[in-house]
């Protein structure tokens, strides 16, 4: 075999045929390096269609490069263990080293700080020079994030968004927002009301072909005691598949994405959300291709305002300034704890057995599709972590096993920072902290659950509003100075005036916390 020139190496979130790291392919010279792995199976106890939609797409590409008369060296694993080469990416990749003999290894900047260390220990021990080229995807570069965060005392989302709307001349109109408005926010909050969502448009999906099916086949004999199930599996694997979603976003929900962006009701699983996160987080679509694809909706009069400039927030907006703050924060960022909170996480996050009708509702989602839509996440079960005391790291952990969108680069600022103030601030400057009547307000979950969203106390008291009170009680000190914290820490001390029901709240608190820690169910 002659020598190869570049082995260029492509992780199974950088599925784009215009990666960077393919910038000068010569298919004579060069080859594509891709790899299925037991580490990134395992690391963390990943749900079923999580891997399936992984190996499944990561497969698709390699067949589409393929076609495109490209050399791909792709390790595929099967459900014979003793077929794999190693278990992580620096073993096998350390195999091809040695047999193809590449002059240099190539990639794209990784989305995961654990694997770009890896992959450069790996070509370090060889002697191999590893050429790292930016990512495209993203509209903000590492370093032009770092520039504008250098010269701000604090880092605000609204700040570094409407930037980004200026530079990228996005929903603007002679230098001012599109509509008048550069966030519709305050518009975008409405509950169901009453009646609830009514009939919901149908969201596209994809049949399996046959490559899929193998992925699921493999997957089911290979781990079949991880979390979740491979039934109904129909997402999209494929850049025509997700560019199809996209379309059937755009034309079916986009519209009435906004007012009910943050609405939850029992059994809803999409709504009007796009499900497009997991295709824009594997690369399968670009962010500029759903961001441009939304603001025509708005210009040719299909989609209002308020709901394009929400999803333009959520792509340009949040998911830029979460991977800013990442990078810049990283490798410590992992490690933060600003509350202490020591518990592992509850039992019914992994199957989702539980009599909360909140939490056993949002878990249904997340088993059955490895999906939950943002308020899912942050005001449900990342509200319950939150109050209950959950290890920030532990709930990114249980994040990246179980939501088919997770990365590290995504998950960790969500997770750890957002969802469970872990970062003290950095990413929100208040904690979400919440009792059972916010999930009452925006929801008909409260309405048949054996726990009343009112009480803290009692045999039927909402373990959301008891554990609220004494996330409040336990971190008051904390909070203190915080102007976003004020309302609430005026309501804990008038609690803390009545002596005997706060005692009562910290004794049932604790019996909560104590079946967490215990692995019982709640």
């Amino acid at each position: 075999m002659a020598r190869c020139r570049n082995l260029v190496l492509v992780l199974g979130d950088q599925l784009d045929l215009t990666l960077s790291a393919l910038d000068g392919f010569d298919p004579a010279r060069d080859a594509v390096w891709m790899a299925e792995n037991e580490t990134e199976a395992t690391h963390v106890w990943c749900h079923k269609k999580r891997l399936v939609l992984f190996f499944a797409a990561m497969r698709h590409f390699r067949d589409a490069l393929r076609d495109r008369g490209f050399t791909v060296h792709y390790h595929e694993l099967h459900a014979d263990r003793r077929r794999d080469s190693g278990p992580d990416f620096a073993d096998i990749l350390a195999a091809s080293v040695r047999t193809l003999e590449p002059q240099r290894l190539v990639m794209t900047e990784c989305g995961d700080y654990r694997v770009q260390q890896m992959l450069n220990a790996c070509a370090d021990a060889h002697a191999k020079n590893l050429q790292l080229r930016p990512d495209r995807h993203f509209y903000c570069t590492r370093e032009t994030f770092e520039d504008w965060a250098r010269s701000r005392s604090r880092l605000v989302l609204e700040d570094f968004y409407r930037e980004m709307r200026r530079s990228h001349d996005i929903l603007m109109a002679d230098g001012q927002p599109a509509g008048g408005e550069w966030n519709f926010d305050k518009s975008n909050r409405q509950s169901f009301g009453r009646a609830g969502p009514g009939e919901l448009p149908h969201v596209r999906g994809f049949r399996p072909d046959d490559t899929t099916h193998a992925v699921i086949d493999m997957v089911e004999a290979r781990y079949a005691k991880h979390p979740g199930h491979t039934e109904g599996f129909d997402l999209p694997v494929t850049h025509a598949e997700a560019r199809t979603a996209l379309r059937d976003f755009i034309d079916k929900r986009l519209a009435q994405f906004g007012p009910y962006q943050d609405a939850l009701w029992t059994d809803l699983q999409f709504g009007y959300h796009s499900r497009l996160s997991a295709a824009l987080n594997l690369h399968l679509i670009g962010p500029r291709e759903c961001v441009d694809a939304a603001v025509a909706a708005y210009e040719n009069g299909h989609a209002p305002i308020e709901s394009v400039e929400g999803f333009v927030r959520q792509i340009l907006g949040w998911r830029e300034f979460v991977r800013g703050v990442y990078w810049m924060h990283m490798p410590g960022y992992i490690r933060r704890n600003a509350l202490r909170a020591q518990l592992p996480v509850p039992k019914s996050y992994w199957d989702g057995d539980t009599d909360m009708a909140c939490v056993a509702d949002a878990m249904r989602n997340v088993l059955d599709n490895g999906y939950a839509h943002h308020i899912q996440r942050l005001m449900v079960l990342g509200l319950f972590a939150l109050n209950a005391g959950v290890h920030p790291r532990a709930f990114h952990d249980w994040h990246m096993a179980m939501y088919l969108d997770a990365i590290d680069w995504v998950s960790l600022p969500n997770a750890l920072g957002m969802s469970q103030f872990g970062d003290g601030g950095v990413l929100g400057t208040k904690p979400y902290c919440a009792s059972g009547n916010y999930i009452n307000k925006m929801s008909n979950y409260c309405k048949n659950c054996r726990f009343d969203y009112r009480k803290a106390t009692g045999d039927d008291a909402c373990p959301v509003t008891t554990l609220y009170w004494d996330f409040l009680d336990r971190n008051a000190n904390t909070f203190e100075g915080n102007q976003r914290m004020v309302f609430q820490l005026k309501n804990l001390e008038k609690k803390r005036n009545d002596s005997e029901l706060m005692a009562a709240i910290r004794e049932q608190a604790k019996t909560l916390r104590a079946r967490i820690h215990q692995g019982e169910r709640i």
